[in-house]
């Protein structure tokens, strides 16, 4: 364990060496691509080349260097730990408030996540961006303990024209909350009227907020008093196929809502 977590330190504290070792698995290079690709000079190149052969991640061709099978098997190691560590860095300041145990795939599939967090100018940009992948989708399915007036106008609307098939599947308190307010009755009631949607509530409630954006999954995340604290999206295929099997599940254990519900909330 010690020699293989010097040889972790020894990558770790040169990004010329972990670019080299990288370049080298993707194919052979001449040491002046390798020059271009990191900056370095030629005698670092010398070095950082030399500890490669010395290791027997690196081994001389015609035309310049190439990566060994076992060098291949390091960088591929060392991305994956960056791509860990690059997500850990992005998840850092949200992580607690991820609710890690309805989600069913591994946070690794959010590598290529886009993440969008609150900001003094912007305090509404996790939903913002919600609303951007609304705006032109042809299809919206979402499950949620919480329906926000932006997302709800605007499904409403295109529901109502015809501009998009939308199903929700909501806890019973954000029925209660959007039935006990008039604009926000409104906007609900014209979503149950339209003939693209459908709504349904589900007794046990909805752990999560996520949204099925055509083939993109949207996640809110709040802490435990509510407040937004990031949004996540990603159009990862684990990730969709969770959503979908979320989706379905809920969908097929809640009841569906009517006007009666809504005008008369119990």
């Amino acid at each position: 364990m010690d020699a293989a977590l010097e040889d972790v330190e020894f990558l770790a504290l040169s990004a010329n060496r972990v670019t080299v070792l990288q370049s080298l698995a993707a194919g052979p290079r001449s040491r002046s691509a390798l020059a271009e690709e990191t900056g370095a000079s030629q005698a670092t190149l010398g070095r950082i080349l030399a500890d490669f052969e010395e290791r027997s991640w690196a081994r001389r061709t015609d035309g310049g260097y190439e990566a060994t099978a076992t060098g291949r098997l390091v960088a591929d190691a060392f991305s994956d730990l960056l791509d860990a560590l690059k997500l850990e860095v992005d998840l850092r300041d949200i992580v607690a408030y991820l609710p890690t145990e309805e989600l069913g795939f591994d946070l690794a599939r959010l590598a290529d996540a886009t993440i969008t967090v609150p900001t003094e100018t912007r305090p509404n940009a996790p939903v913002q961006r919600l609303i951007d992948l609304e705006r032109d989708a042809a299809e919206v399915r979402a499950f949620s303990h919480a329906f926000n007036e932006q997302t709800l106008s605007l499904m409403a609307d295109r529901a109502t024209d015809g501009a998009v098939r939308f199903r929700g599947v909501f806890s019973p308190d954000v029925v209660e909350a959007l039935a006990s307010d008039g604009a926000l009755r409104r906007h609900l009631l014209a979503l149950v009227d339209a003939e693209t949607a459908a709504v349904r509530v589900r007794s046990a409630g909805v752990p999560v907020a996520g949204t099925l954006v055509d083939g993109r999954v949207h996640l809110l995340v709040r802490d435990d008093s509510g407040v937004l604290r990031a949004s996540i999206d990603t159009d990862d295929a684990a990730v969709r196929e969770w959503a979908d099997d979320a989706f379905d599940r809920y969908w097929t254990e809640a009841t569906p809502l009517d006007r009666d519900d809504v005008i008369s909330p119990e």
